[in-house]
């Protein structure tokens, strides 16, 4: 088939971008496009003042994001480049808030060939979700409940997919409480067209997530446990294995706790109200995925700032994956309404 070979590339190099084991499609939507998301590890879950949040749990949906607008951009790995666009509405105080949001990722060019190797041109990749949320808040209560509705669109040279997804969202919030809690199940959806005859699962996940802000300390911690769906994650890494004297070899053995931890991911946030913050994040996964033996290269390390000036928000994430490239994350508030952050 023609550009097979590249396409086979194109593919593996997708899913190493997404989760462990099995074959998935639009894993895209599990990279984080927001600087506060990926500087506090890539996976939190409760964001409350952030617009860009209800991408990931649309509970957080609220009328404090009234006329909200934020644009990011991710300048990810190689050519590979993404962005989103988030908006928040009230329509009234009876219906509350509506959220829009766009994500895209552009995979750079590839080199087509044919079966006998033969250059045929050049072709590009990418792909695209819309999402529209909604939250209600019980009457007389703390607790939120919220979904999205994701329609995906995916293109690999002439080939095209295009899918569906929803996301579902539990939180506990209050003002007079310096805790949260959330349960969300997201990107449970199917695929409409596939790029040929199969159709392939699309990348869900299930995670819970907390948040506790310190009474006197101006700090903030955020922790979320994610795939749930899939108890292991780990799988033993050929660089870790042991070779004796008679040349029998030993496969790295994966324990209890070398699973458990792969699930967790921690951050904390410094000055999180006030107009310069800062935050650090941890995702365990990543950094057990990504090490290298002998070689120390920081990968599941996250950082990054935010910086409010009136009506704009600035904020900038660095995110290491290996010690040869990084992943830089902008991303820019606009506030529509008179009031300002």
């Amino acid at each position: 088939m023609k550009i097979r070979f590249s396409i086979l590339f194109f593919m593996i190099s997708q899913l190493m971008l997404a989760q462990v084991g099995g074959e998935r499609i639009y894993t895209f939507l599990n990279i984080p496009t927001s600087a506060p998301q990926a500087a506090l590890g890539g996976e939190t879950l409760i964001l409350n003042d952030d617009v860009n949040q209800p991408l990931w749990n649309p509970s957080t949906i609220s009328k404090f994001m009234d006329n909200q607008v934020s644009v990011n951009y991710v300048n990810y790995l190689t050519d590979v480049n993404m962005g989103s666009a988030t908006f928040a509405h009230t329509i009234n105080r009876r219906f509350g808030t509506l959220h829009t949001g766009i994500q895209y990722i552009n995979y750079g060019e590839f080199i087509g060939a044919d079966e006998d190797g033969v250059e045929t041109g050049d072709f590009g990749a990418r792909d695209l979700a819309f999402s529209i949320g909604y939250a209600y808040n019980f009457p007389r209560s703390d607790f939120y409940a919220g979904v999205n509705l994701k329609f995906l669109s995916s293109k690999i040279e002439n080939y095209t997919s295009h899918g569906g997804a929803m996301d579902f969202g539990i939180l506990y919030y209050s003002d007079l409480r310096p805790y949260s809690f959330t349960a969300v199940i997201r990107n449970l959806g199917y695929q409409f067209s596939p790029y040929d005859e199969k159709r392939e699962e699309i990348a869900y996940d299930i995670a819970v997530g907390a948040t506790y802000e310190l009474a006197d300390v101006p700090l903030k911690w955020h922790l979320t446990i994610n795939s749930l769906q899939q108890w292991n994650l780990a799988v033993p890494n050929p660089s870790n294995d042991e070779t004796d004297l008679d040349g029998n070899t030993t496969s790295e053995d994966i324990n209890f706790f070398q699973n458990a931890i792969r699930h967790f991911v921690i951050g904390a946030e410094f000055f999180p109200r006030r107009k310069f913050s800062a935050r650090l994040g941890y995702n365990f996964r990543r950094a057990a995925e990504l090490k290298l033996t002998e070689t120390r290269t920081f990968a599941g390390v996250s950082l990054g700032f935010g910086l409010k000036m009136g009506r704009l928000k600035l904020d900038y994430a660095f995110t290491k994956y290996h010690p040869v490239d990084n992943s830089s994350t902008f991303t820019l508030y606009f506030d529509l309404t008179r009031k300002g952050f």
